[in-house]
């Protein structure tokens, strides 16, 4: 085998060694442009909100039922002849107003009758009242004796009375036929028409001519649980307790009225109580039947902390929020929360005011990942303008 020599050694010694001085001087030069060639992770667009003192309305909601203020069925009182329908279904009618006939004839000669009785016992009572007016006379000269006198102011006493049960009579007989004019008892609608022109209606019957419901004002039933009962009956204490109802998928807002009272016992079965609200319904957005959301203002805290309840998370240890530092990394931040309301929650601590929190996208974040402000980008974006209000 062939020897190297030691100048061939050497020389390849040196090869080496300057092949390894030049790739580490290579890497040396090269390695800060492939670092900025690649930059790290970039930041994740997030939308954010501040901490901030407000005014929180403090509601409680329950599921309702709306029922008319007054409801009544209007029947006949008398036999007869159902003669005319005098409304139009689906009307507004007010107290008083005629909204049936029955045929009036024999209530009419009921009546009359009843006055001819009167006139001729109030005749007879006046023929008794002379008779012995002349006995009284004669009764000192021995023409009339004191039996005599006696039995006819006795005859006067019971024509009196007659005529007072002629008198009982025409009022009834005037009451009935009075009742053959079917009259509305309250303010409200109509509702369908249950008998027709022509048939016969008798007073014995349940079924009713037509029922009217007075929509304007109008209540609405709902329920809360017991729990909140203390809290509901120190509002009523206070003063009006306003209430809110809203559609059932609580978007629309239907109308605003006031609590009428709490009832006065608890569904065992449920552990909810009964609540009444009163509302003016100007608007017709409430009818009886209708399920509604109610909605109660029981106090206000005032100069409260808050945060857009968007912002709070649920985590193994509690709720929490991602708070955004300066350098726009992230902070896993514990917190004590109060009451929730129209998309706002109540901070007892964990939130300093003024601090930033995310309020989407925590699905993708961790604590110190970097984040970018939606809204800064807009700003940046619009030339530092802010974006135009949608």
């Amino acid at each position: 085998m062939k020897q190297f020599s030691t100048f061939q050694k050497r020389a390849l010694l040196g090869v080496v060694v300057l092949a390894v001085v030049l790739v580490f001087t290579w890497r040396i030069v090269h390695k800060p442009a492939d670092a900025a060639a690649r930059p790290g992770p970039a930041p994740i667009a997030v939308d954010t909100a501040t901490a901030a003192h407000t005014d929180m309305p403090i509601y409680l909601q329950g599921l309702g039922t709306v029922q008319a203020f007054y409801t009544a069925t209007v029947s006949s009182r008398v036999d007869g002849e159902l003669q005319k329908v005098a409304f139009t279904e689906g009307q507004q009618v007010h107290k008083g107003d005629l909204l049936a006939q029955i045929d009036p004839r024999p209530n009419q000669a009921a009546y009359e009758q009843a006055l001819a009785t009167k006139v001729k016992d109030a005749a007879m009572l006046e023929n008794a009242k002379r008779d012995l007016e002349r006995f009284i006379l004669l009764q000192p000269e021995d023409l009339a004796s004191k039996q005599t006198v006696d039995t006819q102011r006795a005859t006067v006493d019971q024509l009196k009375a007659q005529v007072q049960v002629d008198q009982a009579i025409i009022d009834n007989a005037r009451t009935q036929l009075d009742y053959t004019r079917i009259v509305s008892p309250i303010n409200g609608r109509t509702g369908i028409r249950l008998v027709d022109p022509g048939n016969i209606v008798h007073a014995a019957a349940t079924t009713g001519i037509v029922v009217v419901t007075q929509v304007q004002p109008i209540s609405v039933i709902f329920t809360l649980p017991e729990e909140e009962v203390s809290a509901i009956g120190a509002a009523l204490t206070a003063g009006p307790v306003q209430v809110t109802t809203l559609s059932r998928d609580g978007n629309t807002e239907l109308d605003q009225g006031t609590l009428t009272l709490i009832d006065n016992e608890i569904d065992q079965t449920t552990g909810t109580a009964k609540l009444k609200a009163t509302f003016s319904n100007t608007r017709n957005t409430l009818w009886p039947g209708q399920y509604v959301n109610a909605r109660v203002l029981v106090r206000v805290e005032h100069d409260a902390l808050t945060l857009p309840s968007s912002a709070v998370q649920l985590g193994p240890n509690g709720p929490f929020a991602y708070v955004v530092k300066n350098d726009s990394t992230l902070e896993v931040r514990p917190l004590k929360l109060g009451e929730e309301s129209n998309g706002k929650t109540i901070v007892k601590s964990g939130i300093a005011l003024n601090e930033r929190v995310v309020t989407s996208n925590q699905y993708r974040l961790q604590a110190g990942v970097h984040v970018r402000d939606n809204a800064a980008t807009a700003v940046a974006d619009a030339g530092g303008k802010p974006p135009k209000a949608s």
